[in-house]
């Protein structure tokens, strides 16, 4: 028997390995595929960095938005001329436009105000010729218009996520933590409606086919994913569920089965907590309270 070489990487066997072994010459194959798979997994860290005044793009065009997201706004600024369409249908050999087209930057400030957190959103260079660029932001109809550093930390935060999204190449497979983070429930509900646009989207007629793998601690986006279920929005074998439990020091994957009616056939124990014991012991306290205030007047 002939002894293996330590391997080069944990997916990549050593030339003279395989010289020695016949039948061998397809993990060649298997670590150049295996490169492409890891080329094509973007991540996005759960604390994203602090927004800034500034922002220096010299027309540079970044692969992603950084792990923290640092780069988000130079990927913006660089994917202002790409264009995605929401949904293309075919007709008799012409395809039809069944929804709406949008610029890269108008899309993503579109999901900003239709999750519910800002009214307008625009990046501009602070003078003709320079590659500071500041990022504007109304928060209301009404408000005036003022710096990203000025507003609420939640927008600094989703935009990474909602870039991320739409903005890694065609087949990627986007990681990410905790993308609800400072956001209050309504946005974190709205956040799942842009994810399931960014796995629908297409682009140049194309579909993207992009997979998102994101957790969460949010009720409010899985709950939103289940009425979309139920609509008809995204279909239950485009989502997985899985829960992950520590038990005895262990830590166990659970898959969660969601039917066509977006309900989750097999709850585990405490998923968000004792929901309805905290709402028993919450009316039973009002009633005791209640009863003592009245024997006191």
């Amino acid at each position: 028997m002939w002894p293996l070489y330590e391997p080069e990487k944990f997916y990549h066997i050593t030339e003279q390995t395989r010289s020695k072994f016949q039948n061998a010459s397809f993990l060649g194959d298997f670590a150049l595929e295996t490169e492409a798979t890891l080329k094509n997994i973007y991540y996005l860290g759960p604390l994203r960095g602090y927004p800034e005044r500034f922002y220096q793009w010299a027309g540079d065009t970044p692969e992603d938005v950084g792990n923290k997201g640092e780069k988000v706004i130079a990927a913006l600024l660089a994917a202002k001329n790409r264009n995605l369409h929401q949904k293309y249908i075919k007709r008799e050999k012409q395809e039809a436009k069944d929804k709406k087209t949008f610029s890269f930057p108008h899309l993503i400030a579109k999901w900003l105000k239709d999750i519910g957190l800002i009214e307008e959103f625009s990046i501009h260079p602070i003078a003709e010729g320079r590659n500071e660029h500041e990022v504007l932001i109304r928060t209301s109809p009404n408000a005036s218009t003022v710096k990203i550093t000025d507003v609420g930390f939640g927008v600094s935060q989703v935009l990474p996520a909602l870039v991320q999204a739409f903005y890694t190449p065609r087949n990627s497979t986007v990681l990410m933590e905790q993308p609800e983070i400072h956001l209050h429930p309504q946005v974190q509900a709205g956040l799942a409606d842009a994810f399931i646009e960014a796995i629908h989207i297409h682009e140049d007629k194309i579909p993207r086919n992009v997979q998102l793998i994101i957790e969460s601690h949010s009720e409010h986006f899985l709950t939103r994913l289940q009425r979309r279920i139920a609509e008809e929005k995204i279909k239950p074998e485009e989502v997985a569920i899985y829960f992950i439990d520590n038990k005895e020091g262990k830590a166990t994957i659970e898959e969660l089965c969601i039917n066509e009616y977006g309900e989750i056939e097999n709850w585990p124990e405490n998923f968000f907590g004792d929901e309805m014991g905290d709402l028993a012991a919450q009316a039973l306290a009002a009633i005791e309270r209640r009863q003592r205030n009245q024997a006191k007047g």
